[in-house]
């Protein structure tokens, strides 16, 4: 069985993710058949366009199959769990050098894995029902995807505070900081899809949607608490806002995290600033398989989605307990 359905019209290749239980997490099939299929369209001159959707009205896809991979994990699967991480991020950079005009419309949640298979693309059409967000550290994990190198390259700091806090974008949100490139109103959305399906060139479709609600994100206050690289720095700036709400909510967020996972993201994404995308991937890749034979990220995915008590103990679980020669293994950098 497929969890994708695709189809060919008008010389538009449209793939439409279709496991809406698992609200469309990538399993290894999703990725091997998604991979398959863009591989051939890349060369087919009869298509000139590749849609993507989602069959499900709750997410466009919610990230990497990661329950999967944490069995595969506790079991001492590494090869399972490097084979899953290599094709994703084989099928990420497939859809960053794509030769064809690349859309994905997100109408509802695009998290981790969901952003992989959509920011690298050329077109990302986001409603007011987008939910955007890089959610990893509270599971032990780090944002991958690719993500190292697009996250650092948003306005000063926001790439940093989305990879600690996991926080949560919308759609207007995603488009004011360049993770997506159109805002559509979601009672609009659907007749969009269709024109894009009749192979309405692109510029006739989306010239009508020229306005989107403002944003409320507080960029000067992410520039000025996460412009930093150290994650202690970063934690004492924000405690040290007294009287400021949203700096108080963005500590608890933090504080919900592995702390080593925190300073893997910060690290990864230091990295990732000066280096190019396939680099970013190389590096993703190592950590991947690191940072997944760690006991925060069993623990990690054990609390938030296997027995979803919400309540990890991870070791060590201060930030200052950290040990930088773990970080730097997991990285994969030497230190002095």
């Amino acid at each position: 069985m497929s969890f994708l359905r695709t189809s060919v019209i008008n010389g538009v290749g449209e793939i439409v993710l279709d496991r809406p239980a698992a609200l469309n997490a990538l399993d290894q099939t999703m990725i091997d058949d998604m991979h398959r299929t863009l591989e051939d369209w890349a060369d087919d001159d009869s298509i000139e366009t590749v849609l993507v959707t989602s069959a499900s009205d709750r997410a466009f896809c919610a990230g990497g199959d990661i329950r999967a991979i944490r069995e595969h994990a506790v079991a001492g699967d590494r090869r399972a769990v490097g084979h899953y991480f290599m094709s994703e991020y084989r099928l990420d950079q497939l859809v960053a050098n794509y030769p064809k005009p690349y859309i994905s419309v997100i109408d509802g949640a695009a998290m981790g894995g969901g952003l992989g298979i959509s920011v690298h693309g050329e077109v990302r059409i986001v409603t007011e029902r987008a939910l955007i967000a890089m959610p990893e550290t509270a599971i032990g994990f780090f944002p991958d995807i690719g993500s190292t190198y697009f996250l650092p390259r948003l306005p000063e700091g926001v790439g940093m505070w989305l990879g600690l806090t996991g926080s949560r974008i919308r759609g207007a949100d995603a488009v004011e900081i360049g993770m997506a490139t159109h805002f559509v109103g979601s009672a609009y959305i659907g007749s969009v899809i269709e024109q894009l399906r009749l192979g309405t060139p692109l510029v006739e479709v989306l010239g009508d949607f020229r306005d989107r609600p403002g944003t409320e994100l507080p960029l000067r206050k992410i520039g000025e608490y996460f412009a930093d690289t150290n994650v202690s720095a970063i934690v004492g700036g924000l405690r040290g806002a007294v009287g400021d709400d949203w700096a108080a909510a963005a500590v608890d967020q933090i504080e919900k995290a592995s702390p080593t996972s925190l300073w893997v993201t910060a690290a990864m994404l230091e990295a990732g600033a000066r280096s190019v995308l396939d680099d970013c991937f190389d590096r993703e890749l190592h950590a991947a398989e690191e940072i997944t034979a760690t006991h925060d990220f069993a623990e990690g995915v054990r609390a938030v989605l296997v027995d979803k008590d919400r309540k990890p103990a991870f070791e060590p679980s201060s930030i200052d307990d950290v040990d930088p020669e773990v970080v730097a293994r997991i990285v994969g950098v030497t230190t002095a």
